[in-house]
């Protein structure tokens, strides 16, 4: 207790020294706090009788009230839950007067009040995060609704120790936790695991998520039994919204714009006339499609400026029979333009030279309409003796109809000619219609069935899928001449359908009972879990080529839907290895328990996880690995310790172990060549297995202020990561393929501090990691006879996606009384790897970068609000480079890095977004 009263002493003496000394008489300045919790109180009603003045207490819970004639007056300071504060003031001539308010809690009335309100407040989210068993972060619904971000995988960079990579188009979409990669993290709806989406990988993209349909969102950091294992860097729960305790609405609209298209245009396609399955899914096998068989809606292009983009969400919740049934209906629709304008240098190692050889430059602009919404319902039940069932049901889209437009200047052949204006080009556009979906179905039970025995168990059914039918590209011949750049002939093009489902049968029971040892009460928690996920993959590509090569732009044709082709694969690809269905079946079992005292907390266990994984190739003949399994059992055991010397202050020491399994993706024997490489699956492919240890210091001395430090350290055996490598037989043949690594390391620090002045807030947290692995990288030599030799050498590097600096910070204002809330909010990533080269020292990195968003709302005593938000204020370009040069490059424009070979650069513009809101 002395040292929360002399915290409590110094800032007091802080808020008086904010006032000067000859402050004017006719001011009354105070403070306001909760006597029993010894923290401040902000949205304090202060009144100063007769005069009718009032003020409103500050985030620190100061106020101040001005322009008082000399006189005596009667103060009343009211705060809902808490006594009224009643005190006499006399304001002289040349004197100010200060006073503290010491309210007192009415207990009666803050019963009614956390009953019947239940709203989440700052100090309600950090007694989550303080009294929380594990280290964890927690956003607010209060702070998601005044925050710059309308996607969650925006909202999760403002906490500790995350970042997000982004797409074409600069959203953000997947989190990297504590500099660990994407695929070491899962993502939760309510606490229950749901499945990806994405293409190639089991990570959840978070941008298909809205962020005002969540409740708050949780970063888990350590792990316990009851949690499922698979996560290293954290885990992602999205808390979505619950029933209100009486009749309450929400909606909103804005609209805004990407400045991007201020300067050019949005090059779209006839995305309503794509044809959703290939001809090989429409007709009788086997078949032999023909080019009436495709649409020319994909390659009928139009370059105009786009509509405003809009934004909306409603949500409507009651309670019904007696406050026994809760119902919540809420939904958002986003209908957005993005784009890019970009730089992209192809490159290639030539003999010995250090480096690479810049081949192409490709300026590639991006356009992207993206088509999001969701719908989120909730039911519950509440019966005798704390019994209740519910069942919430989630449903998110997210459509993106996309155009990359590439114009390639060839580097090395061609009679490229930079001082005249001389070169040949590749002109390249590709149209892409990508529909991702995720159901999540989820019904869930809690009974007490004993006094000291209580059961939950959830039925869950998930399913991910994505589809992107359709997709065109087409690539044509062109020329520069004296600085002119003209198109010229058809060279060739392709028309690809992929799409994969993803489906979850998911069971969960839990046992908890309150049985005490020697006097000390202990929580034993008993539990299991049971999935079945399956998995469909089905990819198919046409190929063509002209009919007539000597056709010409502007003269045989004019748009491209004009072309004639002749199909050179009639029956298409679906005989490859990317046409698969997968299974997985994991069973799980734990052990915890959890022993409190006033100044301890241990919380640890153990449990088990048995993983059955595999696949078959729908086209069996001519592969060598048709169909493949792996099972396997882990042990992972944790210890969860708090040491709370004082009410608010908390250490923490955890440690836990953890594995990450290979996608489905990565262990079919698949090849597919992407745009940039050839790239491979690895049937042997081994699951990675971690032990993760934290220390962490927190202090809560106010319910809305807090400061956080600790360390973590990770070792990985078996880590998992993508390199380039030469294949075996055919060494000239480059290959991107996953693959296990030996071991790996990671460790870091982390600070966190939320500090309010009256009306301003100071947000701010850094994460500083380290992570080493070696991999096997390719070297280029002479050997004694003066041939070209590859050689294979050890190379030491960061782990894949892994800054070694990243910080945030944010400046808060809110005027309780004006109803005024804005956050200025800053994000610092530093560099880290973007992809892994074959080659030794040719590793591509990321630029560190700054990014600037903010925010701004002006709420009204009718129920309305007004706000704004913008993102990426300072323009801040995705900068991708090699930390070497050739001389081989000198000659090659934008190449603005010294001592640095850029490879890729892309700008996004500002968004800007304007809109309304109405609660009740």
């Amino acid at each position: 207790m002395m040292f929360l009263r002399l915290v409590n002493a110094l800032n007091l003496i802080f808020l008086f020294l904010l006032v000067p000394i000859g402050v004017v008489a006719g001011t009354i300045k105070g403070y306001v706090y909760d006597v029993t919790a010894g923290a401040p109180l902000a949205g304090a009603t202060v009144h100063l009788e007769p005069t009718g003045k009032y003020a409103t207490s500050g985030l620190d819970g100061s106020f101040t009230i001005n322009n008082i004639p000399e006189g005596t007056y009667t103060i009343t300071v009211n705060y809902v839950s808490f006594k009224t504060f009643t005190i006499f003031v006399e304001i002289n001539k040349n004197k100010s007067a200060r006073i503290v308010a010491e309210m007192v809690p009415n207990k009666e009335n803050r019963l009614k009040e956390i009953i019947v309100k239940g709203k989440e407040t700052p100090g309600k989210i950090a007694s989550v995060e303080q009294s929380a068993s594990q280290i964890v972060n927690v956003v607010s619904s209060r702070e998601i609704k005044i925050s710059p971000d309308v996607t969650v995988a925006n909202v999760v960079q403002r906490v500790p120790g995350v970042s997000i990579e982004r797409d074409d188009v600069g959203e953000g979409e997947f989190p990297i936790l504590r500099g660990m990669d994407k695929r070491y993290n899962y993502t939760l709806i309510n606490g229950v695991k749901i499945p990806s989406p994405d293409r190639d990988n089991r990570y959840v993209p978070l941008d298909i998520f809205p962020s005002e349909l969540l409740e708050r969102l949780e970063v888990y950091k350590t792990l316990t039994p009851s949690m499922e294992g698979d996560a290293v860097g954290g885990v992602v729960n999205m808390v979505m919204k619950d029933a209100p305790d009486s009749f309450g609405v929400d909606a909103n609209i804005s609209t805004g714009y990407n400045d991007i298209f201020f300067n050019r245009n949005f090059m779209s396609f006839n995305h309503k006339q794509i044809k959703i399955n290939s001809p090989y899914e429409v007709h009788v096998h086997p078949y032999n499609a023909t080019t009436e068989d495709f649409s020319s809606g994909p390659v009928s292009y139009q370059n105009k400026r786009p509509a405003p983009d809009v934004l909306a969400g409603f949500t409507i919740g009651n309670r019904f029979l007696k406050k026994k049934l809760g119902v919540l209906l809420a939904t958002n629709f986003q209908n957005t333009y993005k784009g890019s304008n970009g730089l992209f240098f192809e490159s290639d190692v030539v003999d010995t030279l250090k480096g690479v050889t810049l081949t192409s430059m490709q300026k590639r602009n991006f356009s992207e309409q993206e088509f999001r919404y969701a719908v989120y319902s909730k039911i519950d039940y509440r019966l005798k003796n704390q019994n209740k069932i519910e069942w919430n049901n989630s449903f998110m889209n997210l459509t993106e109809f996309q155009i990359r437009d590439v114009k390639s200047t060839l580097l090395t052949i061609g009679g490229y000619d930079p001082s005249n204006g001389n070169a040949a080009l590749l002109y390249d556009t590709r149209s892409r219609t990508s529909r991702q979906h995720i159901l999540n179905s989820n019904l869930h039970g809690d009974f007490q069935l004993h006094p000291l025995l209580r059961l939950n168990w959830s039925a869950v059914y998930s399913r991910a899928t994505n589809a992107e039918p359709d997709e065109a590209t087409i690539i044509l011949n062109g020329e520069q001449k004296n600085f002119i750049a003209t198109k010229t002939t058809v060279k060739n093009a392709w028309r690809r359908w992929q799409q994969n489902t993803d489906r979850d049968l998911t069971g969960c029971l839990n046992l908890i009972y309150d049985k005490s040892i020697f006097a000390i009460p202990v929580e034993w928690r008993v539990g299991g879990l049971y999935r079945d996920k399956r998995r469909a993959n089905f990819y198919d590509e046409y190929q063509f080529r002209p009919e007539d090569p000597y056709a010409k732009m502007g003269e045989d044709f004019n748009d491209y839907n004009q072309i004639q082709w002749i199909l050179e694969n009639p029956r298409g690809s679906v005989g490859t290895s990317l046409n698969y269905k997968a299974f997985e079946k994991t069973a799980a079992e734990y052990f915890q328990f959890k022993t409190s005292s006033p100044h301890f907390e241990i919380t640890g266990g153990v449990r088990f996880e048995n993983t059955n994984q595999g696949y078959n190739l729908d086209f069996p003949i001519g592969q060598d690995n048709p169909n493949g399994r792996q099972i396997y059992t882990d042990v992972l055991p944790s210890l969860n310790l708090k040491f709370m010397p004082q009410r608010k202050i908390v250490w923490r020491a955890s440690y836990f172990r953890s594995i990450n399994r290979p996608g489905f993706f990565e262990i079919v024997p698949y090849t597919i060549v992407n745009e940039d490489y050839v790239e491979r699956g690895n049937p042997a492919l081994k699951h990675a297995v971690a032990d993760n240890l934290d220390l962490r210091f927190e202090a809560y001395l106010h319910p809305s202020e807090q400061f956080m430090a600790g360390v973590f350290y990770k070792h990985i055996q078996n880590p998992i990561e993508y390199i380039l490598k030469a294949d075996s037989i055919r060494g000239q043949d480059i290959y991107y393929t996953p693959g296990n690594f030996g071991n790996a390391e990671n460790y870091g620090a982390e600070i966190s501090f939320i500090k309010y002045f009256h009306k301003i807030g100071i947000k701010a947290n850094y994460t500083y990691t380290h992570s080493r692995i070696t991999t096997p990288k390719s070297k280029r030599i002479r050997d004694d006879d003066g041939n070209l030799k590859t050689i294979s050498v050890e190379q030491t590097r960061p782990l894949y996606g892994q800054s070694a600096h990243i910080a945030n910070a944010s400046l808060l204002y809110k005027d309780m009384e004006k109803g005024w809330d804005g956050q200025l909010a800053l994000q610092y990533t530093g560099s880290r790897i973007n992809s892994v080269s074959q080659f030794v020292g040719n590793d591509l990195w990321q630029k560190a970068f700054i990014q600037m968003d903010a925010s701004l709302s002006k709420n009204f005593k009718s129920g309305f609000s007004i706000f704004a938000k913008s993102n990426n204020l300072l323009n801040t370009p995705m900068i991708v480079f090699i930390k070497n040069t050739s001389f081989k490059n000198a000659q090659v424009p934008n190449q603005p890095l010294a001592g640095k070979t850029l490879i890729n650069q892309n700008y996004y513009q500002r968004s800007y977004y304007v809109g309304i809101r109405y609660s009740l």
